[in-house]
């Protein structure tokens, strides 16, 4: 019998249903989360009057609290339980779209839109419970696999950037939303009774949550993930959620054209992801990485420079998702390495935070530079030079090798 065989663990009966559950439940929240982006030009910047860099701002303003609160989150997954994290991440999710709408629909204060999209941002904190989730439901030669299917879960900015702007038109601006929370709200219900926490963590004791964020935050290997994870993610939702204004100002592109653009960007990415947590798996997450932050730092050069063939553009920025969506999946399949099922929650959403405060960035400095300069060219610049810098890192970071089994 081959040497490379690994039976599966027979406690982990129903690993993949309970995985994909959790993936569709991402799915939902990276729906919510991104709801703001895809309507930004075609409704925000009308009916509040924005200039582009409140319009940026207001972009923006999701990622931030859905990064911040990444870190607590994981924590608490390691606590509570995925099911119980799941189910209430969703319910505060289709609160928190709820309340958009009613914002958007019937006032015009731009600063009490930004408070709300503010606490928006509690939906993209959910990718913090499904990294441990998913992971504890395989065994340690497939967690870069688990990883990488929950984070197809991604796909939901493509779904919010599709469909976003044609169920504005088809429906209008205030049921669209309803729409969007009634989702969330009869999935939390459907997660309560149906999904199940691995058996790997029954009878773990639940320990204090800011003494192991602290044990956490203390080890190099954290901060190093966060940093090229920061870069990598960071440049999914930037684009993901700046893409249709972008396209729009480039481009010429109309609103439902730049959403369906935004939505084939994410969508590659997200196909992409769990190849690159295979590859982890298979021949280690350092080789991977370093090919995937070469691609994306030429790929960046090449962006900057607007090229008016539609050809190119498109085959640049699809280049560009797959490498990205690669990359995040490689990631985090260096998280489940370096760190023990107890702490793989609690450095997920440290890492995971990192990257959603990556994406909060780059749409201010897009609407910055185009703003002064009628052009993206440098903005690009910076990501290059970020894509190099976690080059550099990603040598020094520990079990970055070929796993052993």
């Amino acid at each position: 019998m081959s040497t490379t065989t690994v039976e599966r663990d027979p406690q982990l009966k129903g690993q993949l249903k309970n995985v994909i559950m959790a993936t569709l439940a991402s799915l939902i929240g990276f729906w919510g989360w991104t709801m703001i982006g895809p309507l930004a030009k075609s409704y925000y910047k009308e009916a509040f009057h924005l200039t582009p860099g409140q319009l940026s701002l207001l972009i923006a303003m999701p990622v931030i609290v859905g990064a911040v609160a990444r870190i607590p989150v994981g924590a608490m997954t390691d606590r509570f339980g995925g099911r119980v994290m799941f189910t209430g991440l969703l319910t505060l999710i289709a609160a928190m779209v709820l309340l958009v709408g009613l914002v958007g629909a019937f006032t015009t204060s731009f600063s009490l839109l930004l408070v709300v999209a503010f606490f928006l941002g509690i939906g993209g904190s959910i990718f913090a419970v499904g990294v441990p989730f998913a992971a504890s439901w395989y065994e340690p030669h497939r967690k870069g696999l688990a990883t990488g299917i929950f984070g197809m879960g991604m796909i939901g900015t493509a779904v919010a950037a599709f469909f976003n702007p044609r169920m504005l038109k088809a429906f209008g601006y205030f049921p669209t939303h309803v729409i969007i929370a009634c989702i969330a709200l009869v999935y939390a219900v459907i997660v309560w009774f149906v999904m199940k926490d691995s058996p790997k963590t029954a009878g773990r004791v639940p320990e204090p949550m800011m003494p192991k964020i602290m044990a956490a935050a203390k080890k190099i290997t954290t901060w190093q993930l966060c940093f090229i994870y920061a870069v990598v993610f960071g440049a999914f939702v930037a684009f993901s959620n700046y893409l249709p204004t972008y396209m729009g100002n480039v481009y010429n592109f109309e609103a439902v054209q730049a959403g369906t653009f935004a939505a084939l960007f994410a969508t590659c990415a997200v196909i992409a992801r769990p190849f690159g947590g295979m590859a982890a798996d298979k021949v280690g997450p350092r080789p991977v990485t370093i090919v995937m932050f070469l691609a994306i730092a030429a790929l960046s050069v090449l962006i900057a420079l607007q090229f008016e063939s539609p050809a190119m553009y498109y085959t640049l920025f699809i280049l560009m998702a797959i490498f990205i969506g690669f990359g995040t999946g490689t990631v985090f399949g260096w998280v489940g390495r370096a760190t023990t099922p107890a702490e793989t929650g609690t450095v997920g959403g440290l890492v995971s935070a990192a990257g959603g405060l990556g994406g909060y960035f780059p749409p201010l400095v897009m609407g910055a530079v185009y703003g002064a300069n009628g052009h993206y060219f440098w903005a690009q610049i910076a990501l290059m030079v970020a894509a190099l810098v976690s080059l550099g890192i990603s040598f020094a970071i520990r079990n970055g090798g070929k796993p052993k089994k």
